[in-house]
């Protein structure tokens, strides 16, 4: 076993999935409902129900299939989370109309490793997000933007092992940067980006 190349190999695919997405996550986390001066209970509100929009058939796709990255990492109620901040007294009601986004049922699971990448990096902002938004959204909990009790870094250190193990050949990261590209453009479908 040479741990040396497997390392360099993994970093390949981080390096990878960091570069082609670079563009794309910027252009959201400027726009989301919650990148405002100023942001109150409207914006998070919107800011969940566009998430949950884009999450909940996301997952529903992911758990058709019976290998990769779904399969590595316990599951998080993440939805569970959303819909009880929803629910929370004082939140607006709100509707939004969602965009259908349609996901390939022979994903290859370096694909669907690059679809995760989106969302589990998506719970280390919720936790930055949470920290700015505690104090200002009080008494609301923010269930979906404090996550776990650990936080989001050992459950992320422990996604970016499991991808380095998982997606490793050139053809493997192209699949992984395409998926992670194409979670990117879901959710941006869904943005009303400022």
């Amino acid at each position: 076993m040479n741990r040396p190349h497997d390392t360099a190999s993994g970093m390949d695919a981080l390096a990878a999935l960091r570069a082609a997405t670079s563009e794309r996550h910027e252009r959201l986390d400027s726009g989301l409902p919650l990148s405002g001066a100023a942001p109150d209970l409207q914006d998070y509100a919107q800011h969940l129900t566009l998430v949950r929009d884009w999450l909940a058939p996301l997952q529903a796709w992911l758990d058709g299939f019976d290998n990769g990255p779904q399969k590595v990492l316990p599951e998080l109620e993440r939805l569970a989370s959303i819909d009880a901040d929803l629910n929370e007294p004082g939140m607006p009601p709100l509707a939004t109309p969602s965009i259908p986004h349609v996901w390939p049922h022979d994903a290859s699971a370096a694909y669907r490793w690059g679809v995760a990448y989106v969302i589990e990096g998506s719970q280390l902002g919720g936790k930055v997000l949470y920290g700015k938004l505690a104090e200002r959204l009080a008494p609301h909990p923010l269930r979906y933007l404090r996550g776990a009790d650990d936080g989001p870094g050992p459950r992320w250190r422990t996604f970016m092992l499991a991808l380095i193990e998982h997606v490793k050949s050139p053809d493997e990261i192209a699949d992984a940067c395409a998926g992670a590209c194409a979670a990117f453009d879901s959710i941006l479908e869904l943005a009303p980006l400022r």
